[in-house]
């Protein structure tokens, strides 16, 4: 017996919460669009109560919670008895196909979860973990894209949700018959009522008949009404591009936290992408309304605090990029 199976077998496994994650995979990736492309791991959760959800992470993600969980029970770090040698984090790639290393790394994290939620009891009790592996507000309303493979059910039916009005609640006429060939697929007869769950893909859907649950084609209902679309939270960038004696007012939609700080490289790749035909140069403005040219990631603290705007609206990144043709000098001697 593995040495964490027995630290986990010798506690109170039982009494853990029932909302406590003990296992998670893996189920696709999805590109995303924000400072820059990148990917997020859609990752199936199930908790020691047998609730099942997807959660939606970054790699960068991974990395805080390792470096967290590292700094407080890591043999360099821990306090006795809570001492913990946690499983290798696959390292950063910092050169190669975003989709290529994404793809890469899709079995070696699966692996990594598995082996961290095969720890003792009061690791998995640990805030930051419980964290990461909880299903945000952003999580339980985001669709997954396209799965690899059809999945069993993702959820149970809540009987506390009677409240919510039977006309309001997203729902199906089975028009065919349909039998289902394995445990997660819902079987029922033309003219049966079926509420919508979540969307699996384009030809699959999730929903509950009485107490059933599971998934089925859509080809075989006609839906009464849809689920609602799938939105995600979008934050807006305000860019000023100075083109000589013209100043235009851009806002970029990035699907990024308003907190966020971008590395250099980032927001040179979102601008260079913005202005495809122009050679450019990244700017911030100081509190004398001078422009002063960014250069590296040293410079995106100095952007982030003090380029930040009086005031700004709801959902806008708190500071100001300006963009300038990398040969333009001027625009450095006099910015009204």
């Amino acid at each position: 017996m593995s040495l964490p199976r027995q630290l986990r077998d010798e506690s109170d496994f039982e009494q853990l919460p029932e909302d406590v994650a003990v296992s998670a995979h893996i189920a696709d990736i999805e590109e995303r669009s924000g400072f820059s492309v990148y990917y997020t791991f859609v990752i199936e959760v199930k908790t020691r109560g047998g609730t099942k959800y997807f959660i939606y992470r970054r790699y960068s993600q991974f990395f805080t919670l390792h470096t967290k969980l590292e700094d407080s029970y890591g043999p360099e770090n821990g306090m006795a008895p809570y001492i913990y040698t946690f499983p290798p984090l696959p390292s950063k790639i910092y050169v190669g196909n975003k989709k290529e290393i994404a793809e890469s790394r899709i079995t070696l994290l699966s692996a990594y979860m598995k082996a961290l939620l095969n720890s003792p009891t009061w690791i998995l009790l640990d805030e930051d973990l419980r964290l990461f592996f909880h299903q945000t507000a952003d999580d339980s309303v985001r669709i997954p894209r396209a799965l690899r493979r059809l999945r069993p059910h993702t959820r149970k039916i809540k009987k506390n949700s009677q409240h919510i009005s039977d006309m309001e609640r997203p729902r199906a006429e089975a028009v065919f018959d349909f039998k289902g060939n394995a445990d997660q697929e819902l079987s029922f007869k033309s003219g049966d009522l079926i509420y919508l769950l979540s969307r699996v893909n384009k030809n699959w859907l999730e929903g509950s008949t009485a107490d059933r649950i599971g998934i089925f084609p859509q080809s075989f209902v006609r839906i009464i009404k849809d689920l609602p679309v799938e939105k995600f939270p979008v934050s807006c960038l305000r860019c000023y591009f100075h083109d000589y004696d013209v100043c235009a007012i851009r806002d970029i939609p990035l699907e990024e936290d308003v907190k966020k700080r971008p590395s250099y490289s980032e927001l040179l790749e979102l601008m260079r992408n913005q202005f495809p035909d122009v050679d450019l140069a990244l700017n911030m403005k100081d509190s004398h309304g001078d422009l002063i040219r960014l250069v590296d990631n040293s410079d995106m603290e100095l952007l982030v605090t003090k380029g930040k705007r009086k005031s700004h609206l709801e959902n806008f990144f708190p500071w100001e990029l300006h963009i300038t043709r990398s040969d333009d000098l001027d625009v450095y001697r006099n910015v009204e």
